[in-house]
């Protein structure tokens, strides 16, 4: 099957595949980089709304490189993993500053730019720039996995050699981008992780995995790993209907983000408002909120503090905003649901 599998897949992909998705039916290698790091670890649904969003304000790479930290930062928050955007941002002033402001074609060269793997800068050059080179994304991993019956966990490093190998071998002399387009297709519309749609396939007379009834079993899932939790407070230094914000160091979580002051969980919130130069009568305990991270579980506890705002200017880093200005700030999803919840009480 090896040999007549891009052949199929193309034909599947012209007849059944997604031809109208917002980033489609371009050869803009900007608008096709922006939608390929929107899309990683990101579901379709929801990147289509944030990449209109994002374009609206930064309709080309130009835009993009002049464009305030925090302007970019605004577009991205709620659409997580952070440093895609502050990656997305470099990268543009590098290509500004190094390319003439032109999108390089060369694989090496895309490869070389902030935030693109090997399987990302592959995509980019097969939409924008038509040229062969194989993908192993989330969507691809499973599709292989399943037809060709590849055992262990892709991102076992020996897995993953083998699947490289493999989708290498596979590429098509032409075509290369209904190929592409057609291994992503495949793996999200009819070969997702659960309830896979084998009868729709044009691969389910071959495919290992619905031949022997192991779709459950492929691609091997990931080792379990018990979920560090972690805990902190939250200060809403309020003064006049306005917040005092931070603005988070990058990299790190929520990096280059405007949030909220934080001390550790179990200290007195009056105390740690006061290191930062702010008195407050009262501290109210607020509703607390989880956020689960990729590699841990945060605990928040937010506590309302009015305070006197002082007369010296705030310190770099530090901003007070109106709670009535929150849908333009750059801040992290949680955040925003906790000053939400005190703007409407």
């Amino acid at each position: 099957m090896t040999l007549d599998f891009a052949p199929r897949l193309i034909a599947w992909q012209q007849s059944h595949g997604r031809h109208d998705l917002p980033w489609q039916g371009t050869l803009d290698p900007y608008r096709i980089w922006l939608s390929e790091i929107m899309l990683q670890q990101t579901q379709v649904e929801t990147v289509i709304p944030y990449y209109s969003r994002f374009l609206a304000s930064f309709p080309d790479l130009a835009t993009l490189a002049a464009a305030p930290d925090d302007s970019v930062m605004a577009r991205w928050a709620g659409l997580g993993y952070y440093s895609r955007a502050r990656n997305l941002h470099a990268a543009a002033r590098r290509i500004a500053a190094e390319h003439g402001g032109r999108f390089p074609q060369q694989l090496d060269a895309i490869l070389d730019l902030p935030g693109i793997g090997r399987s990302t800068a592959a995509a980019i050059a097969a939409f924008a720039f038509g040229q062969r080179g194989a993908i192993l994304d989330g969507n691809a991993k499973r599709v292989l996995a399943r037809v060709f019956g590849i055992d262990g966990w892709p991102g076992e490093k020996a897995v993953e050699t083998r699947m490289w190998a493999l989708a290498e071998a596979l590429l098509p002399e032409s075509d290369i981008r209904a190929y592409t387009q057609g291994l992503m297709d495949l793996g999200a519309t009819l070969c997702a992780r659960a309830r896979p749609r084998c009868e729709a396939c044009p691969f389910s007379d071959d495919c290992l995995a619905n031949r022997q009834g192991r779709h459950g079993e492929l691609p091997g899932a990931r080792p379990k790993k018990s979920i560090p939790e972690k805990a902190t407070a939250m200060l809403i230094l309020l003064h006049g209907g306005e917040i005092l914000l931070e603005k988070r160091p990058a990299p790190g979580i929520w990096g280059g983000l405007w949030s909220l002051p934080e001390c550790p969980a179990d200290a007195d919130p009056a105390r740690a408002a006061a290191s930062l130069g702010y008195r407050a009568e009262t501290a109210d305990r607020c509703p607390a909120h989880i956020h689960t991270f990729t590699h841990f579980r945060l605990h928040i506890q937010p506590w309302l503090l009015p305070v006197e705002r002082p007369l010296a200017a705030e310190e770099p880093g530090r901003l007070w905003l109106a709670l009535a200005d929150l849908n333009g700030a750059a801040l992290p999803t949680p955040v925003r649901r906790i000053l939400e919840a005190i703007r409407q009480a």
